[in-house]
């Protein structure tokens, strides 16, 4: 397992290294994508205006609860298996393309977020979940690419992601965390309501 890590670590490193074209737009995603993916969810949060998007609500509640669950599981596994990070283990064989702090890597938190919010997307709006999975895969590859994670890094917190997700999914909490979007959902629509009648706009739910 470990020479695997090695393997694929090096390939797609030394490949981004080589490669500078692909580097510049791979690494200002990677570097973004905290911003991308929760500005995403909040975007989403707000303008599914009414009961007739209510699914798009209610799928970045759920997305921004699945991330917190894996995250927080997440940050109790990297304190028992503190396992350094490939430029921290072997500085001379890894080029690091980014600044990053030399704390535990394993597993990824950006791939656990990732794969969280993707899973609990495409559990209810599935074509857009999809896109939202390859991003969290162009991600995840990417993490490892710039040298700051092992492909188990990544694997792990996928995996930790979307099986967070998933237990969100069974009825009894997603009928709660349906319920819990919906509540906090009528405020907004509200403002926006009130805010659309200030300046005549036609928002209707």
């Amino acid at each position: 397992m470990v020479a695997v890590d090695w393997s694929l670590l090096h390939a797609l490193n030394g490949f981004l290294f080589h490669h500078d074209a692909v580097e510049d737009p791979w690494l200002a995603f990677v570097e973004a994508s905290e911003a991308l993916f929760a500005g995403t969810l909040l975007v989403l949060f707000v303008i599914a205006h009414g009961a007739r998007h209510a699914a798009w609500r209610r799928a970045s509640v759920a997305a921004l609860l699945s991330a917190g669950l894996a995250l927080a599981i997440g940050k109790l596994i990297s304190e028992v298996v503190d396992r350094a990070r490939p430029f921290v283990a072997d500085p001379n064989a890894v080029h690091l393309f980014s600044h990053h702090a030399a704390d535990p890597g394993f597993p990824s938190d950006h791939a656990t977020a990732a794969f969280a919010i993707a899973v609990a997307i495409v559990l209810r709006k599935r074509a857009w979940g999809v896109v939202a999975l390859i991003a969290a895969a162009v991600l995840s590859v990417g993490r490892v690419a710039i040298g700051v994670h092992y492909p188990s890094d990544v694997f792990v917190g996928a995996c930790l992601g979307s099986g967070a997700a998933l237990a969100l999914w069974a009825p009894p909490l997603r009928r709660r965390i349906d319920w819990l979007a919906d509540l906090v959902g009528r405020p907004v629509d509200r403002a926006l309501d009130w805010g659309a009648a200030r300046v005549g706009l036609p928002w209707r739910a």
